[in-house]
Order: C-alpha cells, then sequence, then structure tokens
C-alpha cells in the first residue's frame, strides 16, 4: 500500500461506520428487537461489527437468521420500523470527522456519502447531524441498480459532482467499500475507525491506504 496518493478532485466517504458512528442506535434496535422476543440482549460489542452489513447483518447476528428463514421479513420490517424512530438518537459523527470535512471545505474539495443504506435513512440521519448542507453529492443504495460492491454508486457520485471517478477516494470500513472503489477505477481507502469484520481482516482488502483515525485522510492531501 502507498501512501502517495494522486491527488484527489473529490473524496467519498461510506456512511455508517466511516462518517457516522450509528452502531449505538442500530444495536439498540437489534437488542430491542430480541427483548421483544424474549431474549437478552447481546453485548454491544457482539453487535458492532456488523453495523455496517446492514440489516442483514445485523438480524444475523441478533438471531442466526438468514434472508430465506421464514421469520426473516417480519424481523426485517419491524427493524426498519424501529429505526426510523430512533436513527439519530445516539448516532453522532465519529471524532474527527467534523474538522475534516471542515477542512476540505475550507480547501474547495468537494465531498459525497456513498452509502447501501436507503435514502429515507440516510437523508433525515444526516441532516439530523448537520451534514447534509455539506455535502456535494448523497447516494444511497435505492438510487442505484447495483449497491456495493458493484462501482454503480460511486460511479453515480463521481457524475454528480461533476469529476471522473479515477479522481475520487472512496473512504469506507467494509470490504465492499474498497471492491466499489476499485471497480469504478477510484482510489479505495480503508477506515480502520469503522466496524470492521473480524472475519475479513482488513489487510486483507488490497487497500491503497489504511487510516486509523479520520485526521490521517488530511494528511495524505498535498499542501
Amino acid at each position: 500500500m502507498s501512501h502517495t496518493l494522486p491527488t484527489p478532485a473529490a473524496i467519498l466517504f461510506d456512511l455508517d461506520g466511516t462518517l457516522v458512528d450509528s452502531a449505538p442506535d442500530l444495536c439498540g434496535v437489534a437488542n430491542e428487537l430480541r427483548e421483544s422476543k424474549q431474549l437478552a440482549p447481546l453485548p454491544y460489542t457482539d453487535l458492532r461489527p456488523y453495523a455496517s452489513k446492514g440489516v442483514r447483518g445485523l438480524l444475523g447476528a441478533a438471531f442466526g437468521i438468514t434472508p430465506e428463514h421464514a421469520d426473516y421479513a417480519a424481523l426485517s420490517e419491524h427493524f426498519l420500523q424501529r429505526y426510523a424512530e430512533r436513527l439519530a438518537l445516539h448516532s453522532r459523527p465519529f471524532d474527527g470527522i467534523t474538522h475534516v470535512i471542515a477542512e476540505l471545505q475550507q480547501c474547495n474539495l468537494p465531498w459525497g456519502v456513498v452509502t447501501n443504506k436507503a435514502r429515507r435513512f440516510t437523508v433525515p440521519l444526516l441532516d439530523a447531524l448537520g451534514l447534509l448542507p455539506m455535502a456535494a453529492c448523497v447516494v444511497c443504495g435505492d438510487d442505484v441498480a447495483h449497491i456495493k460492491p458493484a462501482p454503480d454508486a460511486v460511479l453515480l457520485a463521481a457524475q454528480q459532482i461533476g469529476c471522473a471517478p479515477q479522481a475520487c477516494w472512496f473512504v469506507g470500513d467494509d470490504l465492499r467499500d474498497i471492491q466499489a472503489g476499485h471497480a469504478a477505477g477510484s482510489i479505495g481507502i480503508a477506515a480502520a475507525w469503522g466496524y470492521i469484520d473480524p472475519a475479513v481482516p482488513i489487510a486483507h482488502w488490497q487497500a491503497d491506504c489504511i487510516l486509523d483515525t479520520p485526521q490521517q485522510l488530511l494528511a495524505l492531501l498535498p499542501t
């Protein structure tokens, strides 16, 4: 991995686990569902690594079921209903993200959000945290035909910003982010501060760079 990267025309961020620490609310909903089934809540540390994997990942961790299970559809709908009611209750930008965004704004370097999360959750969350007005684009899972790891969302984000995808850096905390970025021709940067799946070591992602904190992103930019 090289820390000598081409100068970006835009920086794209994954949402959950990269830009925003949304695990407290996502995991909270998973445990609320467990309690509604007379099951004991799971430790937050057990659920947190699955917060980037959406409903499928969290229901798998909380109930050990997959979308093929007979109860999955009903549980998924209940999860989304509850999450819509509390999506910004405890979620906050990760430490350092607000400063990074302020610096990008100061440098007139556009940034955007590329997420598999549905728009009906993404926009209210970003708005509640005060990030929405500053984003040059917000591309959600239901805006494209194929979600990450397909490149569709990254390509659309670059188009909306008005730059080549090869001139974008895509920062994310999941292997799918790196795969989507590379498939689009973008630089893929791994966010080690996020919800890293222990089953897929970050060193194996073939990211162009691994960052431990959001602030380290600024050190990669040309002065």
